[in-house]
């Protein structure tokens, strides 16, 4: 058996492409599905089946299109009521791929359909376990996401996740490796590794969640501990997945539509789409279109775009460096942004060419901010609340860009104010949406703390609770 984990960065997802004598499956595949059919045809397999661990809630899965392309089945774990078809699995069911068989085993918590697919040899030994979002490397899933659906307490699906942990996990061997669906970065965890890939004796000495000597109180406290709101988006993408959804293709076409120069205020009127700007942070706050906002392509971008603009029903419109239509389409539609207008032509440069009206961000560098930088001085910053924690600017206030739309309601217009992040990203992404609404009264500050810390301006970790987002 040769297994592949295809892991994409900006979204901290693993899917794994699985070949033995001439048979293939995948799991848990990405929306665009085209790598996936190259990848078959060049290696002459032929796709058995399609698992999926759970209803996605981060990303939209590929699984729709891949199973109507290529004629293989979707696996689902017990629990699961799609509405198209698929096999919902039993507990223990087995499914045979070349000479080895993949086993389900049924571990609720995460969700309650949440299942983790066992890889057992041509022998019968445990060789791997696909795990899904109920163990990941360094953690487990938040039980907190699937509440509304299971009308259940999160403490309650922490407790059916310590069960099946200790019930169907920790029962294996400890040499079989562990493959998560996600690693670092994602929202679907609180204490992620960056690592992608363990095994289940490493996981039992060093996940905190796995101590032999837990009990099951201490899981669901521990666990439950400082989890914060789940994005607004993520409602929207376990719809698509468990419905269905438009075509990649379809969406594709759509939005790779050019939109003049001419044509493009017209366009944004009719539609009521929301200006997309994906330049980096540097070139945006140079000049931009009005009432744009900037979420740069080479971040974590379709996360930062689900969380702040939260409902994948919004009309867009795209402005990008050109070159980088397609990419953006196409990471936009991974977390569900399937209502693309299409993109302005030529990009900022033939809007700034032909005379029309631009904006700017004020961003100075850290050496003016140290010149202007008095103890009485408003500084917000937008990093989260463990970055903040480690060290921030002397009586700044904590204001994380992941809940912009709550404490932009309490900024007053009129009060002048510093912000930053760590590195610039952030702190132009909460620039522009507060651009955009009608603030002016802030300076955005170049290359964040990284470059704050090598100034004068006084620093601490000391933590004053009134200057922090508890939200």
């Amino acid at each position: 058996m040769k297994i592949e984990q295809i892991y994409t960065g900006c979204l901290a997802q693993g899917a794994y492409y699985l070949t033995s004598n001439g048979e293939a499956a995948i799991i848990d595949p990405l929306r665009e599905i085209q790598p996936y059919l190259d990848r078959l045809e060049r290696d002459k397999v032929e796709l058995k089946y399609i698992f999926e661990t759970h209803f996605h809630a981060d990303f939209v899965s590929g699984h729709v299109d891949l199973s109507k392309a290529t004629g293989a089945p979707i696996v689902y774990g017990p629990n699961a009521a799609p509405e198209f078809d698929c096999i919902v699995a039993t507990d223990g069911q087995t499914f045979t791929i070349g000479n080895h068989i993949i086993k389900v085993l049924h571990t609720p918590g995460h969700t309650l359909e949440s299942a983790t697919y066992l890889l057992l040899d041509e022998k019968g030994k445990e060789e791997a376990i696909f795990s899904g979002d109920t163990l990941f490397i360094g953690d487990v899933g938040r039980p907190d996401l699937a509440q509304k659906a299971a009308s259940m307490t999160q403490d309650e699906l922490a407790g059916i996740l310590y069960h099946s942990l200790r019930n169907k996990i920790m029962t294996l061997p400890d040499d079989v490796v562990v493959y998560p669906a996600h690693g670092a970065g994602s929202a679907c965890g609180k204490n992620m590794s960056k690592e992608t890939v363990s095994t289940i004796g490493n996981q039992k000495a060093t996940n905190y969640a796995l101590r032999a000597d837990m009990s099951e109180a201490e899981f669901i406290k521990e666990v439950t501990d400082g989890l914060l709101p789940p994005p607004a988006y993520f409602g929207m993408n376990v719809a698509l997945n468990k419905k269905g959804y438009t075509t990649f293709e379809k969406v594709l076409e759509k939005g790779l539509h050019a939109i003049s120069v001419n044509d493009f205020e017209a366009v944004v009127a009719e539609t009521g789409a929301l200006i997309l700007d994906t330049r980096n942070s540097s070139d945006f706050s140079k000049g931009f279109i009005p009432q744009s906002i900037n979420i740069g392509i080479s971040g974590d971008f379709a996360p930062w775009v689900g969380t702040l603009i939260a409902d994948v029903n919004q009309p867009l419109i795209l402005v990008t460096n050109p070159g980088f239509e397609e990419e953006t389409v196409t990471r936009l539609s991974r977390v569900g942004f399937d209502h693309i207008v299409g993109y302005l032509d030529g990009g900022f440069e033939a809007w700034e060419k032909a005379g029309n009206e631009i904006d700017t961000v004020n961003r100075i560098t850290p050496e003016i901010f140290a010149q202007e930088f008095t103890p009485d001085s408003l500084v917000i910053d937008v990093r989260k609340e463990t970055e903040y924690d480690a060290e921030h600017v002397a009586e700044a206030y904590n204001k994380p860009l992941a809940f912009l739309n709550e404490w932009i309601k309490d900024l007053d217009p009129k009060e002048p104010f510093f912000l930053h992040c760590a590195g610039g990203y952030r702190s132009m992404i909460a620039a522009s949406i507060l651009q955009a609404r009608g603030f002016r009264n802030f300076k955005e500050i170049e290359g964040g703390f990284n470059a704050i810390v090598k100034t004068e301006i006084p620093k601490t970790n000391f933590v004053c609770p009134s200057k922090k987002n508890k939200k």
